[in-house]
């Protein structure tokens, strides 16, 4: 092949190569197009649409029966029931009531406001009606019409306690978890104390059994021997008590000459 013919070879590969990019490009900016016009027409939409919120719902209403009832009122998109608190159904559950799953609030959003604010004004206040043997036929409607509120409104709001109920949720995790692991502390010390307590008693009783042992048993059987040394009682000074005497009758009957004596002492 001759340089012309490469060159033109290349050329055309590049043109057929920029030409592709061309066509990626214009696909890419159809599919950009076709979402905003699609993203346009559902904000549109969504800007017709109008919310009630119903501040309760009656036992055994589930959102199917809540769309089966509110269909009739007008066209429905979209139902969101809260579930009600685990804590107040176990208590339920023990005190013999309902077994199932009951909603504690809930929101409606209709395709139009008007149809939205006709059936919260009609509604509110009025006996849900119905069969006569379902339960929920005795009870009255609590709906109101939010005025200004968007579904975006709700599943924010429902985001951001999600958040809140998780983080909440791992603070408690992380307190117990600490919780646990100074207890574990505090068993472990324990353990170690008691080991080293009864090695030190193991050590008494080898030292204490050592000392027994180089003791020989003659003079362990060798009772103490007290000695007691008698002593002899004082003499007691008798010089100041005087002398027995005999009377003078008596001398005087005897010998009268020893009774001069006598009386001269």
């Amino acid at each position: 092949m001759t340089e012309k013919e490469q060159n033109q070879s290349e050329t055309g590969l590049l043109e057929e190569g920029n030409e592709d990019i061309i066509s990626n490009d214009k696909k890419v900016k159809t599919r950009k197009n076709k979402r905003k016009k699609l993203l346009l027409k559902e904000t549109a939409k969504a800007e017709k649409r109008g919310v009630c919120y119903l501040s309760r719902i009656p036992p055994h209403m589930d959102p199917l029966k809540l769309r089966h009832i509110l269909s009739q009122y007008g066209e429905i998109e979209r139902i969101y029931l809260t579930p009600e608190d685990p804590a107040a159904q176990v208590h339920r559950k023990r005190a013999g009531g309902f077994r199932g799953q009951q909603f504690s609030e809930g929101w409606v959003e209709f395709t139009k406001k008007t149809v939205a604010k006709r059936v919260a004004s009609m509604l509110n206040g009025e006996q849900i009606g119905g069969r006569k043997r379902s339960s929920f036929f005795y009870d009255i409607w609590n709906i109101k019409y939010l005025s200004k509120f968007k579904w975006d409104d709700l599943t924010d709001e429902i985001a951001y306690k999600n958040a809140v109920r998780e983080q909440k949720l791992t603070l408690e995790i992380s307190a117990a978890k600490r919780e646990r692991d100074f207890y574990l502390s505090k068993v472990d010390k324990s353990h170690a104390l008691s080991s080293i307590q009864q090695r030190m008693m193991k050590k008494q009783k080898v030292q204490q059994g050592s000392d027994t042992n180089s003791v020989p048993p003659a003079e362990k059987q060798e009772p103490k021997v007290i000695r007691q040394f008698p002593q002899t009682r004082p003499v007691g000074d008798n010089s100041n008590q005087s002398k027995p005497r005999l009377s003078s009758d008596i001398l005087a009957g005897i010998l009268p000459s020893a009774l001069d004596e006598y009386s001269l002492f």
